[in-house]
């Protein structure tokens, strides 16, 4: 058994985006990867897609998912279910500091919508 800590899981950041990871194989996990995650007042992410299904749970907060062109917004504690190899984009309409666990496997590649290819450190 192993125990991740919040306190002492790094930081990234991409814009107004800060990914905390705790559930990842560089922390842990043998298959899965969890991060918490918060999305600033007003930012709107980059739209991109990834190699493998994430699941995004709102704690709190406000966020917006476009998932090819289609606007769904959360309320805390809803669920986004992202299939593979969909574009997407998150974003935070409120004024308030959005906070939410991601789930997925371990080895998650995305694709930015210029093209660019990333693996993500928050998610090894």
């Amino acid at each position: 058994m192993t125990v991740a800590t919040l306190a002492g899981a790094p930081e990234f950041s991409r814009g107004g985006v800060r990914f905390r990871p705790l559930g990842v194989p560089s922390r842990g996990s043998a298959e899965l990867a969890v991060w918490a995650l918060e999305v600033a007042p007003g930012e709107v992410g980059e739209a991109h897609r990834v190699s493998k299904e994430e699941v995004f749970v709102l704690n709190a907060g406000e966020v917006a998912f476009t998932l090819e062109g289609e606007t769904h917004h959360l309320a805390p504690g809803d669920a986004f279910i992202l299939p593979p190899d969909r574009e997407f984009s998150l974003s935070n309409p409120g004024g308030e500091p959005a906070h939410l666990t991601v789930c997925t496997s371990r080895g998650i590649q995305g694709v930015l919508a210029t093209g660019e290819k990333i693996t993500p450190p928050w998610a090894q």
